[in-house]
């Protein structure tokens, strides 16, 4: 088993879809060695202030407070869209499609939001939360979309699959018979993959639409 890392939550980094660089998530730091082995170190303060502002803004994203979930981070809310399927098959792919022509769903939201994190780049954070008729299927869903290369629910917010949502920035949740799949991306400037992955963290905790 290839030792995976850690972000300074204690949770386990995920990867899907063959991800090929591992980035540790955290607040990004460089350090250059000064006059008689001094250290400068330079902390990229807006993913700091995310990092801190995580438990209260997980808090507001459960209670269905969007703007103000971001706003706890630093970030602002730009502009947001929805669509609701009554068929999952349709719109997945890979291993997870032929998961749904055995178990078909009950129910398929979808949500795409781009948000300012403050730094001056955007992120497009895509959710989608599929209903499923019993709890075990919503478990045997989860496990399979959180394995690499199994394919996914096909995310708002990309014109065709893994165009723009790789797997890298990626988060999951299971609660009864539904689960939450969240993804994020850059969609302009180049925010660190601290920002990415806790945008994506955040996306799961929101209750369906």
């Amino acid at each position: 088993m290839v030792n995976q890392p850690r972000g300074p939550d204690g949770r386990w980094i995920k990867y899907k879809y063959g991800a090929g660089a591992v980035a540790t998530v955290g607040v990004v730091m460089a350090a250059t060695s000064g006059i008689g082995g001094g250290t400068a170190v330079s902390v990229d303060s807006a993913a700091s202030q995310a990092l801190k502002g995580k438990n209260s803004s997980k808090k507001s994203a459960q209670k269905g407070h969007h703007a103000e979930a971001w706003q706890r981070l630093g970030w602002r809310q730009l502009k947001k869209a929805a669509k609701r399927e009554l068929k999952c098959g349709p719109h997945s792919f890979g291993e997870v499609q032929r998961f749904f022509l055995r178990h078909p769903c009950v129910d398929l939201d979808r949500l795409v939001i781009t948000v300012d994190d403050g730094a001056g780049n955007t992120i497009t954070v895509s959710v989608a939360w599929v209903k499923m008729p019993k709890a075990n299927e919503a478990s045997d869903l989860k496990r399979l979309v959180d394995r690499d290369d199994t394919g996914n629910v096909a995310l708002l917010g990309e014109a065709r699959h893994g165009s723009r949502f790789t797997g890298k920035n990626y988060d999951s949740r299971l609660a009864k018979n539904l689960v939450v799949i969240g993804e994020s991306a850059p969609e302009t400037g180049r925010p660190s993959e601290a920002t990415l992955e806790t945008a994506a963290e955040i996306a799961v905790q929101f209750p369906a639409p």
